[in-house]
């Protein structure tokens, strides 16, 4: 069975203050450790102008939550 997968984008330029001046990666790495620490199996990567996250749909809401008071979403 497959699960299903969903996949957040999120653009540099909206990025918070504290966050808007490190480099895409180390973003990237922040947001899937913070994912996890709520464990939240994502997948986080700087792709050109915005942040890819994939997760599993099932985790949808939570990691919403996560990213929300992050002030990402």
């Amino acid at each position: 069975m497959t699960m299903a997968t969903t996949t957040i984008r999120i653009d540099f330029a909206t990025l918070p203050d504290p966050l808007s001046g490190k480099s895409p990666d180390s973003v990237a790495r922040m947001i899937e450790a913070a994912l996890r620490e709520e464990e939240i199996a994502a997948d986080c990567s700087d792709i050109f102008s915005h942040l890819k996250i994939e997760l599993p749909t099932a985790q949808l809401a939570a990691a919403s939550a996560v990213l929300a008071s992050l002030q990402l979403i």
